[in-house]
């Protein structure tokens, strides 16, 4: 699966946790251009990406991530 298509499905994630219809994220989104992506929803956002990919993160590599195209990488070293 490349980046793209990992971003795709990230995307749809955020769309059903954060109940927005207008979501669009790129490589470089941060928590700080999406209204509703808090501490919280981050929480929710990266348990609902585990189970999509059947992934698991560490800690450390979720407090790495500084925007979306970091997250993006991370599902990709997992699944490749």
């Amino acid at each position: 699966m490349d980046k793209n298509e990992i971003l795709k499905k990230v995307n749809a994630i955020f769309i059903d946790i954060l109940d927005d219809e207008n979501i669009v994220l790129t490589y470089e989104t941060t928590a700080n251009d999406v209204e509703d992506w808090d501490s919280l929803n981050h929480i929710q956002l990266v348990v609902a990406i585990e189970k999509q990919f059947k992934i698991r993160f560490t800690s450390k590599e979720i407090q790495s991530w500084n925007n979306v195209g970091e997250m993006v990488n991370s599902v990709s070293l997992k699944l490749n």
